[in-house]
């Protein structure tokens, strides 16, 4: 792509990249999550395509101006397709010297930095760890520098509307967020009038967001630092109806989708969680779809309440991170022993215990796997980007609800906050998941009466009929302790339980029936490389190997959605290749399952750093496994 300090436009007209990556970066306080997020939208509004990275500092309330309370957000917008937020970003926005030291490794040589030079005071500059300015010792003489002193400015800017000072300060990102937009050409638009309506009930705030979003825009065009701005054309894309999304929101919108597909109404019990919270709070607005929502007291009681709910006939769900799957263990083979549908939804993050909370991992995959007491598989769906996780929380629920069985779904923090562009799918065209409940007796005892069986399975699916309380004639008992094949009567006989154990495995060893089988990518046929995936490492791997084909090499990717059974026909391409490899954000979960399973020789590439993969980090990955 062409870098933006390199070119030079006497007229000052903006001058085509295809694409570029921009980080945001300050203080905690700062609004850098905000800053991103309405330049993201705007970015989308304009047709470009898009992904993300948002992070967050790891402590809750670090002490400002500290290298702990950096609070980042990585943008990358293109006129093509993309699938990451780029490995380094051209341009860096440092609203004091945390940021600025905290972030300057990541940008590309050559890039550009704006700093917010009134933030670069000894004492911010002690907090950040360093002895003398960075401005002027000679740090940044490999990146073009914009030296802009955005709080005295966005303070100048909003004076006339008798804002206190402390208060206007709080707008200078804003004025970060009109400066970045004029020089890359954002609509103007789309901000003013989000900024209206967000802060319609304080009326002296939006004013002064305005004014600072437009004295920074002013300052761009006006100021004869630049020496033009930059323009990122709109991308080609299907035609449709598009938003942005993130996963988290993309996850509730699949789940509320279910509910109408199935006909019932949705159930969910949670205990807030990073980074699942957002999912509770973007499904307590759907009220009129018919969803229930629940703040348990704690895991274990969200859980409960979900498997109450499965247990009276709702599409029961609840949501939470590594260590409250940790907590819900017993409820979740309680669940597994009533084969009840259930879709326990797993958005990981950096372990173990409290680990990094607010950073990703791939490491609950065993946990999925094993993560409860005795005999207990289900099945375990994963999403690959923010926008999967609608299509993966359906096909998760479809899951559940036609094998009454809890099933897990994963998804990790990066793709949680994340977002992307989102063809917004006909209703039409979304798979009718609907159930049939029992309404008559489907046994004949001894003596000639009709009885109902709670565990009388269906020949195909080995799924027990579900009846909801109250139904007449259809009274039943569940519960953990081992029942009797067919009646569901407590039952200590040896080979009874033996049966039951094989049958709840048998029913999800028969799901891979009933899933498509695994896509390959790439070089279909004659790869020299088999590059297996799940979850958020796709859109990495999917860079890299084109990376790598554009070297000329032969690289083949299967990117798995279903963990747990696997696809069917995962074997015979896994015995198609010699070389395999596995990235994951864990120390080599599916690799090892894939090693008992297949018994192939799968190599582990591993990242457990709390951020994704960059596609080059992978690139570099599989030109060494190719001897390259």
């Amino acid at each position: 792509m062409a870098d933006p300090a390199e070119t030079i436009d006497a007229d000052r007209s903006p001058v085509e990249v295809d694409r570029v990556i921009i980080r945001f970066a300050g203080d905690s306080g700062d609004g850098m999550q905000l800053t991103g997020d309405r330049f993201t939208a705007a970015s989308a509004v304009f047709g470009n395509d898009l992904s993300t990275l948002p992070e967050y500092p790891a402590e809750i309330r670090a002490p400002a101006g500290t290298l702990a309370g950096v609070s980042a957000f990585q943008v990358h917008i293109s006129d093509h397709e993309i699938t990451t937020p780029g490995d380094a970003p051209n341009v860096l926005v440092a609203m004091n010297p945390a940021a600025l030291r905290s972030e300057l490794k990541r940008l590309v040589d050559g890039g550009t930095v704006l700093v917010n030079t009134d933030a670069f005071t000894e004492r911010n500059l002690e907090k950040a760890g360093y002895e003398v300015n960075p401005l002027t010792d000679g740090t940044l003489d490999h990146v073009t520098v914009y030296e802009v002193p955005m709080t005295s400015l966005t303070k100048e800017a909003v004076a006339p509307l008798g804002v206190k000072p402390r208060d206007a300060e709080r707008s200078k990102n804003f004025f970060a967020l009109g400066l970045i937009s004029w020089m890359y050409t954002r609509p103007e638009g789309p901000t003013l009038t989000w900024i209206d309506q967000h802060f319609a009930s304080k009326p002296q705030v939006a004013a002064a967001n305005r004014a600072a979003f437009m004295a920074g825009h002013a300052f761009g065009e006006t100021a004869e630092l630049f020496d033009h701005p930059y323009a990122v054309r709109p991308a080609v894309r299907p035609p449709g109806t598009y938003t942005n999304i993130t996963g988290n929101v993309a996850l509730a919108w699949g789940l509320v989708a279910a509910g109408r597909q199935s006909g019932l109404p949705i159930f969910l019990g949670s205990y807030p969680i990073t980074p699942a919270s957002d999912i509770l709070h973007e499904l307590s607005k759907y009220k009129s779809f018919g969803i229930r929502t629940f703040q348990a007291e704690d895991e274990i009681a969200g859980i409960g309440s979900a498997i109450g709910a499965a247990f009276g006939g709702h599409l029961a769900v609840t949501t939470t991170s590594g260590p409250g799957v940790a907590l819900k263990g017993e409820a979740m083979g309680l669940a597994v022993s009533l084969e009840l549908p259930l879709v326990i939804v797993d958005i990981q993050r950096g372990g173990p215990s409290t680990g990094l909370p607010t950073k990703t991992e791939q490491a609950d995959l065993f946990q999925a796997m094993y993560g409860r007491h005795g005999e207990s598989p289900l099945p375990i769906v994963a999403a690959h980007s923010p926008a999967a996780c609608f299509d993966a929380a359906i096909e998760a629920a479809r899951i559940a609800l036609k094998y009454r069985t809890p099933v897990m779904l994963l998804s990790d923090g990066y793709l949680a906050n994340g977002s992307e562009p989102w063809r917004i799918p006909d209703v039409s065209d979304l798979p009718d998941i609907s159930v049939e409940f029992a309404t008559e007796p489907n046994h004949t005892d001894p003596d000639g009466n009709a009885v109902f069986w709670p565990y009388k399975r269906d020949p195909l699916t080995l799924a027990r009929p579900w009846a909801v309380p109250g139904t007449p004639g259809l009274e039943h008992r569940i519960g953990g302790i081992e029942k009797a094949d067919g009646t569901g009567n407590i039952s200590y006989d040896p080979a009874n339980h033996e049966r039951m154990v094989h049958l709840r495995a048998d029913k999800i060893a028969g799901i891979a029936n009933d899933i498509p089988p695994v896509e390959l990518t790439g070089d279909t046929d004659g790869a020299e490389l088999l590059v297996v995936g799940w979850g958020s490492t796709w859109g990495a791997i999917d860079g890299a190997a084109n990376r790598v084909r554009a070297r000329g090499r032969r690289v083949a990717h299967a990117h798995l959605t279903h963990l747990n059974p696997f696809p069917p026909n995962l074997g015979e391409i896994l015995a198609r290749h010699d070389r395999v490899v596995v990235p994951e954000l864990n120390l080599g979960q599916l690799s090892r399952l894939l090693r008992a399973e297949f018994l192939v020789d799968a190599h582990s590439i591993t990242k457990v750093q709390g951020v994704p993969f960059t596609a080059g980090e992978l690139e570099a990955a599989f030109l060494k496994e190719l001897g390259a």
